[in-house]
């Protein structure tokens, strides 16, 4: 998987060296993890090309091309009924994300996520909830939790406005939006190889004015994950991490992260994650305990899901502590809900 997505954002190809059976091998893992086109991208000039997998791919990429033509429409007509409401929006990961690469159908999106002023909130609901948006699925937000020291306003003086058909659409700064697909990938456990592609395309397509400061934040534990996942996507899809400050670059990655990233990667399904793999409800086991072991092993956390949920360190220490912490967490919300339940 990493061989095969190995600088597939960039415009002209890298070497890809593996084998038509390993293609045949990784294109089910593409294709479930939302990576077939940018795996057509990367074979469609190589002898590969003519192999049954890499027509799979195609289809995928040009079934892409179709779905990105009518996302484009969806978010402008989003635009165009939030701008007659007065409302202000940011646009973040979809979209944007996809605006990153040199072909908008290489990137997979579903929903159209955007941020907006608390004020705003509900008035923006009731926009998303009329008839007229009824064909556009919007994720609404009104912070992200990756973004948690940032301010609205601070967020929005640092978007800008970049045209789409006959609207104005205003986006996430580049120095937030580098910072804000670093933290999710790793919040999410990394389990998913597009998210680190999004990351090798915003890094090696940075703005000459690109401010570094801005996409660290002051949270110096933050600050750290977002180096980390940047080097993540130079150790395992050969990113060019030239951008980032001289000072930051040395760093060495944790083997057990790697090795994590590579196991998850070798089955990047949705449903091998929370909550979808998790049995059944944990308050069903209240009643019949039957199962229940099965329900803890399947919810024993992720090593990078656990680091994050405590604000850890990405360092050569055993996740075990980390993982009790998450545990614990989530257990005394899950018994303060309970009780509020009952309450």
């Amino acid at each position: 998987m990493a061989a095969t997505l190995a600088g597939s954002w960039r415009g002209l190809s890298s070497p890809l060296n593996i084998t038509e059976a390993e293609l045949d091998r990784v294109t089910p893992l593409l294709y479930a993890s939302g990576s077939a086109a940018l795996g057509w991208w990367r074979v469609r000039q190589t002898n590969l090309s003519a192999t049954p997998s890499a027509a799979v791919l195609h289809q995928a990429y040009r079934l892409q091309a179709l779905q990105s033509a009518i996302h484009e429409k969806k978010i402008e007509k989003i635009f165009r009924l939030l701008r007659q409401a007065s409302v202000d929006a940011i646009l973040v990961k979809g979209w944007l994300a996809a605006g990153l690469y040199p072909d908008g159908a290489l990137r997979p999106y579903g929903d159209i996520d955007l941020c907006f002023r608390r004020e705003h909130f509900q008035t923006a609901k009731d926009i998303l909830a009329s008839s007229e948006a009824t064909d556009c699925w919007v994720d609404p937000h009104s912070r992200f939790s990756e973004l948690e020291s940032r301010s609205f306003d601070e967020l929005f003086a640092r978007s800008r406005l970049v045209d789409l058909g006959a609207e104005k659409i205003r986006i996430m700064g580049s120095e937030d939006h580098l910072a804000l697909l670093a933290i999710h990938l790793l919040k999410h456990g990394a389990w998913r190889p597009l998210w680190l592609c999004d990351i090798g395309a915003a890094i090696e397509s940075l703005p000459a004015e690109f401010d570094w400061d801005l996409c660290l934040g002051k949270n110096k534990t933050r600050a750290l994950w977002i180096i980390c996942a940047i080097h993540l996507s130079q150790e395992l899809l050969d990113a060019d991490i030239h951008p980032l400050p001289m000072s930051h670059r040395a760093k060495e990655l944790p083997r057990w992260l790697v090795s994590i990233v590579l196991r998850q990667w070798a089955a990047p399904f949705a449903i091998n994650q929370p909550p979808m793999s998790h049995p059944k409800p944990m308050a069903s086991y209240l009643k019949t305990p039957r199962g229940l072991l099965k329900g803890l092993r399947a919810r024993w956390p992720n090593p990078i899901i656990a680091t994050v949920s405590v604000n850890g360190e990405f360092n050569g220490f055993p996740r075990l502590p980390y993982q009790l912490g998450n545990c614990a967490l989530r257990s005394a919300e899950f018994f303060f809900h309970r009780l509020n339940t009952l309450g």
